[in-house]
C-alpha cells in the first residue's frame, strides 16, 4: 500500500519536514552528477558497512577511515536511486508534517536524528558482516511513523494499492496501515535471513520504528505550549 494522504490536520508549517526534504533533495542532486565508480566509493565511505564497524582490524586494511562514525548520521541524508528518494521524501511529506505539529520544529528534528542514529545502529547489530552501505532516511521516516501511530490513533490514511492492472484507491485506519507495514518489514527480514539476501535494511526499519514509539513522548510539547497553540488557532477561526 502506497499512502497517498492522511486525515490528520496540522495547524503550524512544517519548517523542519519541509527543510529535511529540500536538504536530501540537494544532495541527491549532487549524488546524480557522481560518476558510477566516484559515487560508490560515496555511499561506501558516508553509508553504513555493518562490518566496518565489527571488524575495525579488516576496516582498517581495506582503506576505511579509523574510528570516524559519522557514517550513523550522514546515511539518512543519501539515497541509491529515484524510486528510494522519492518514497522516502513523499512518506515524510504525509506524516511528518503532523508529527512536528505536536513536537515543535526543533524537538522534531533532534527525534527524526535520534530515531535514524537507532536505525543505522540496529542495522549493524543485526548484520554485523555485512559489507553492502546502508544509506537512506527510511530509519529515521519509520521512526516519525511510530509516533503517528502513536499522536493520531484514529486518523485514516488514503491508500493506493496497484493490483495487477486494477489500480484500487481506500482508505484505511492508522492501525491497519501501520500493522501491514510492520508485518512487511518483519516478514522481510525474516525471509532475508533466510536467503542470505539483502538489499534492504528490514531489521533499521523496525528498529526505526521501535525508537519512535519508545521515545516520542520525550520529545512532545509542554501542555503549556498546547494550550496556547490551540487559542492562537481559536483567535485564528473568528
Amino acid at each position: 500500500m502506497i499512502p497517498l494522504e492522511d486525515t490528520a490536520p496540522r495547524r503550524n508549517r512544517p519548517l523542519i519536514t519541509v527543510g529535511l526534504i529540500f536538504v536530501n533533495g540537494i544532495i541527491f542532486l549532487y549524488e546524480l552528477l557522481l560518476p558510477r565508480p566516484l559515487k560508490e566509493e560515496f555511499f561506501y565511505l558516508l553509508g553504513i558497512v555493518p562490518a566496518r564497524f565489527a571488524y575495525p582490524e579488516w576496516a582498517a586494511w581495506v582503506g576505511f577511515p579509523v574510528d570516524n562514525y559519522w557514517p550513523f548520521l550522514i546515511h539518512m541524508f543519501l539515497h541509491s536511486g529515484w524510486i528510494h528518494f522519492i518514497g522516502n521524501m513523499w512518506t515524510l511529506w504525509i506524516f511528518g508534517d503532523n508529527v512536528e505539529d505536536r513536537m515543535g520544529s526543533i524537538r522534531f528534528l533532534l527525534f527524526y536524528l535520534l530515531c535514524g542514529l537507532l536505525a543505522g545502529i540496529v542495522h549493524s547489530v543485526s548484520n554485523p558482516a555485512s559489507r553492502l552501505p546502508a544509506v537512506g532516511a527510511s530509519g529515521a521516516i519509520a521512526g516519525v511513523m511510530g509516533a503517528y501511530l502513536f499522536l493520531f490513533p484514529n486518523a485514516r490514511v488514503r491508500v493506493f494499492l496497484p493490483l495487477f492492472l486494477l489500480p484500487l484507491f481506500f482508505e484505511v485506519h492508522t492501525v491497519t496501515f501501520f500493522g501491514a507495514w510492520f508485518l512487511m518489514q518483519l516478514l522481510g527480514g525474516v525471509l532475508a535471513e533466510a536467503s542470505q539476501a539483502g538489499g534492504v535494511a528490514w531489521w533499521g526499519h523496525l528498529g526505526g520504528f521501535a525508537a519512535g514509539v519508545l521515545f516520542y513522548r520525550f520529545f512532545l510539547k509542554p501542555i503549556e505550549d498546547e494550550g496556547r497553540s490551540g487559542m492562537k488557532l481559536g483567535i485564528k477561526r473568528l
